[in-house]
């Protein structure tokens, strides 16, 4: 692509695209052989594939293998250009997106064809306050930091003379029961277990405390009972204590206090000096924005509500896909975004004069699946439930396929048959503002 970014587009439509997840760079890939110029806005340089980030945060995997560069991915696409920026307005009436950009200013970027996929943020539920004490996974940078936060830990428990001060430092509780604390505490007991035993000799294994914690009264509650179960009795197999049907109503730097969910009588305190967030996530500010500035409606999770288009009503111009958007009130996983992102993309093509309509958009359900250990995962694949083994190399099959492009899968499966091989993790990094 060539010419001005902050001009209004002449001779060609221009395709903006907040968002370089799985919903934008969907689009942006699906639009390479499109007679448009197609710029991609995103805050950060790099798409980032979410579902291995607790692999990164566990010292399993290295940052860039589930996080490759924006620029290098759509290098090859030349109607096609990456903005560094914060999307921070949207103007329906002149068709323009305010950004942050990274040289500091405040741009206007004019568009013909507007999507927003911008994603979420971590949520607290009204105590955002607890972020700096329990921090959440949603980003590459808070994976590296939450990483070295959990190393720190064993770092500070074996240098504690005192045994009830190490024991808090070797408690790690994890608030949310769904798939990423499912899988983030499974990976922190492999890490404890199978990997830092064999090099911190000063350290008791049993004294090893990993609780997670979740209001609801199931772990993995989208999953069939079938494999809700076996997770429950492998978690627990691990050392895992589970505790449902309890909500955080305290957090600080040295634990958390959680009572009944139905009733604050009963609280109980857990003292741990590491707590991760995985208890639920809201959309990015912008969209409470977009739907201000489109008059659209917002469902109980701030998801701005679109038509069967992935359009928002009225601007047949604006797409909102992915977990921004309330589309058939489908759940916020990749799926849903990566096809939403496809029939975008095919959507603009027809009103471009490239493909016949593609019709209302309708979404295939693949199934949904957990990792909980190196050899066991859960999957309910369309009806095909499989646990253990079989369920693992399921799930290892599908993660390894949605990764973009082949060196990233080819190092991210050799790293994974390196650790299984010989217990060790190569990413054991504490970075600090000291790190030389």
């Amino acid at each position: 692509m060539t010419g001005d970014l902050f001009a209004p587009s002449r001779g060609r439509p221009r395709v903006v695209i907040v968002g370089g997840g799985f919903g934008g760079l969907r689009v942006a890939r699906g639009l390479r052989h499109a007679r448009a110029d197609v710029v991609v806005i995103d805050r950060v340089n790099h798409h980032l594939f979410q579902p291995l980030l607790y692999q990164v945060a566990t010292a399993l995997l290295p940052p860039g293998d589930i996080a490759p560069p924006l620029r290098q991915i759509l290098a090859d696409q030349a109607n096609t250009s990456v903005l560094l920026g914060e999307v921070t307005a949207v103007d329906p009436a002149t068709r323009t997106v305010r950004a942050d950009t990274a040289d500091g200013a405040d741009r206007a970027v004019p568009y013909d064809y507007l999507v927003i996929a911008a994603g979420t943020t971590d949520n607290y539920f009204g105590h955002d306050d607890w972020a700096a004490a329990a921090p959440g996974m949603k980003t590459l940078y808070q994976a590296i930091g939450l990483r070295s936060r959990l190393l720190h830990a064993f770092e500070a428990a074996a240098a504690a003379p005192d045994p009830g001060t190490r024991r808090e430092w070797l408690t790690f509780a994890v608030v949310g029961a769904g798939p990423t604390g499912v899988e983030l505490a499974g990976q922190l007991a492999a890490l404890a277990r199978r990997t830092l035993r064999r090099e911190f000799h000063d350290l008791d294994p049993t004294h090893l405390r990993i609780v997670v914690v979740d209001a609801g009264h199931h772990v993995l509650a989208p999953f069939p009972q079938q494999l809700r179960r076996h997770t429950q009795r492998q978690l627990r197999r691990l050392g895992i204590e589970i505790v449902l049907g309890h909500t955080a109503t305290a957090v600080d730097d040295t634990g958390l206090t959680v009572a009944p969910a139905d009733s604050h009588d009963g609280s109980r305190r857990i003292s741990a000096r590491t707590v991760v967030w995985a208890a639920g996530v809201k959309p990015v500010p912008l969209a409470a924005r977009l739907a201000a500035a489109t008059n659209a409606a917002t469902d109980h999770k701030g998801r701005v509500v679109v038509g069967d288009d992935c359009a928002l009503p009225g601007h047949p111009d604006v797409f909102a896909i992915g977990d921004i958007a309330n589309v058939h009130d489908l759940p916020g996983i990749a799926e849903p975004a990566i096809q939403q992102g496809r029939y975008v993309a095919e959507l603009i093509k027809h009103r471009l004069g490239h493909r016949p309509h593609p019709g209302p958009f309708r979404y295939r359900d693949l199934g949904i699946m957990a990792t909980i250990s190196p050899f066991d995962a859960v999957a309910d694949i369309r009806g095909l439930r499989l646990h253990g083994p079989l369920g693992k190399a399921a799930w290892a099959g599908v993660h390894l396929g949605f990764l973009v492009g082949w060196a990233n899968r080819a190092a991210v499966l050799a790293t994974w048959g390196w650790a299984l091989g010989t217990r060790r993790r190569r990413q054991q990094l504490i970075l600090t503002e000291a790190t030389g």
